[in-house]
């Protein structure tokens, strides 16, 4: 899994790198200061996930995310930062970030993140799935679908779209299913067909407004 290191702080990024070289599978294959320089250190190692920080100078995380979508739309990318914040987190999913944990997570929560979203899942730290969740501003909505969506799914594609709103990936979705990981994507392409959606994220998002319990994702107090 080669990954990709964006922070202005050259201290995160040096840790960031030493905690991921320790984990089997993952190796870190480029490091950059801001979104901008970023998108060339992308381009030359061909990462299969980008791990960036929220704020930065020249260009933060989220338009990062942003034009990552446009130029390498397949590859997923992770926001790590420290601020816990409704519109930061409604932004970065919106942008299309395919994860969203707060600097304090756990390797274990990390090393998990990153593989999850290599194989399409969307992955969102509990502490803010909340607002990841909930339903966006008119101007932050993803593209608009018929009023009953899931009415056009068949039974099959409803089966998967139950759990891609969870974020579960393609090989948990197939496990859980017990079907063929290629028929998985079959039927994921399927979905964003059939509801309008630009890519897996904003598929996530809308089947989980419609098929996740409310309280789901919530701490306890």
């Amino acid at each position: 899994m080669r990954v990709v290191i964006v922070d202005d702080q050259q201290l995160m990024r040096r840790g960031l790198t030493m905690l991921l070289g320790t984990e089997d599978g993952i190796e870190v294959v480029g490091e950059a200061g801001h979104g901008r320089e970023a998108l060339a250190v992308v381009a030359t190692s061909r990462p299969d996930v980008v791990l960036t920080d929220a704020q930065m100078p020249v260009m933060g995380g989220v338009e990062l995310v942003a034009e990552l979508r446009r130029v390498h739309p397949e590859l997923p990318v992770i926001i790590l930062t420290t601020f816990d914040d409704d519109d930061l987190v409604r932004r970065a999913i919106a942008a299309g970030a395919a994860g969203f944990l707060l600097k304090d997570s756990s390797t274990t929560d990390l090393v998990h993140a990153i593989k999850a979203v290599a194989d399409g899942g969307l992955v969102i730290d509990p502490r803010v799935a909340r607002a990841a969740l909930s339903r966006p501003s008119a101007d932050q909505s993803p593209a608009r679908v018929d009023t009953s969506p899931l009415a056009v799914l068949t039974r099959a594609e409803r089966a998967v779209a139950t759990e891609v709103a969870t974020g579960a990936t393609n090989s948990e979705i197939a496990a859980t299913l017990v079907i063929a990981e290629g028929t998985v994507k079959n039927h994921v392409s399927a979905l964003l067909r059939k509801l309008g959606q630009r890519d897996r994220t904003a598929l996530a998002l809308l089947l989980a407004r419609y098929l996740v319990p409310r309280d789901m994702g919530s701490s306890p107090s």
